[in-house]
């Protein structure tokens, strides 16, 4: 087919995660998306509205349903957001690189989360734990602005803590009167645990700013930057490298990307 012209699909099932995410389940009319793999995207459309990247936050199976979490932002999300069980988008894709999962069998993983930047990771985090005896430590860190606004939580309080070798930190920048775990920005709780960084890969993905000091404090905690990865938010327009939109110096995010090592950005101009 060609790359360009989206598939029909159909909202199967929708949930909500946080009063602006909700995850939605898509079923092409046809066939199945081309098996996919963690950090990887798809273009979703709302016609007669416009088009939008959104990470794939489903682990590939034969069996599992395609899954998107999607945060209301601007005029194609909140169209989606407007959208029931039933409704017909457009689906093109897979798009981009993936988490290179393979060169990291026998080491320990280190995941750092923030909001909705959760929803790549979920993907990856499922792909690992499902094949947990390839890997050592499991830790999970993932913060958001309020008690509201976490995502996930079924995975987050209840199966993620109970897989053998795993454990959860979830932080909230702001508290409300239920909550009693703690009160911190991501970067610095990542500094108060201090995960050990030998024999450790770290992934980490969110809002911007979390990243950027997300990974100057795994610097700080010893973290070599070819052994840290993210994932980069700018705008991918046509997926396939030839509108130019989400070019750094000369990278295209949605063909080299999104997954980055932090060696690579530091290769790149100071765009990200």
């Amino acid at each position: 087919m060609n790359s360009l012209v989206p598939r029909v699909a159909t909202i199967s099932a929708i949930r909500e995660e946080t009063p602006d995410v909700r995850t939605f389940t898509v079923q092409p009319d046809t066939g199945s998306l081309s098996p996919y793999r963690p950090g990887q995207c798809a273009m979703l459309s709302m016609f007669g509205v416009g088009e939008a990247m959104i990470s794939i936050t489903s682990t590939w199976s034969p069996d599992t349903p395609l899954e998107f979490s999607v945060k209301r932002v601007g005029r194609v999300t909140t169209a989606l957001h407007q959208a029931e069980p039933g409704h017909k988008v457009g689906i093109r894709g897979p798009y981009g690189n993936s988490f290179p999962v393979e060169q990291w069998m026998g080491q320990s993983l280190l995941f750092v989360g923030g909001g909705i930047g959760l929803a790549p990771l979920r993907s990856l985090i499922n792909h690992c734990l499902a094949r947990r005896s390839e890997f050592g430590r499991v830790d999970i860190v993932y913060g958001a602005r309020t008690p509201r606004d976490l995502c996930f939580r079924q995975e987050l309080f209840e199966s993620w803590p109970k897989v053998d070798g795993a454990s959860v930190q979830v932080t909230v920048d702001a508290a409300d009167a239920d909550w009693q775990g703690p009160v911190a920005l991501v970067p610095p709780f990542l500094e108060q645990l201090r995960p050990e960084a030998a024999g450790t890969i770290a992934v980490t993905c969110g809002p911007p700013v979390m990243i950027r000091y997300t990974l100057e404090a795994l610097k700080r905690l010893g973290f070599p930057d070819d052994r840290v990865f993210t994932t980069l938010e700018l705008k991918m327009q046509c997926g396939v490298g030839k509108c130019g939109r989400c070019s750094i110096g000369s990278k295209y995010v949605c063909i080299d990307g999104p997954v980055f090592s932090c060696a690579e950005l530091r290769q790149l101009p100071a765009e990200y």
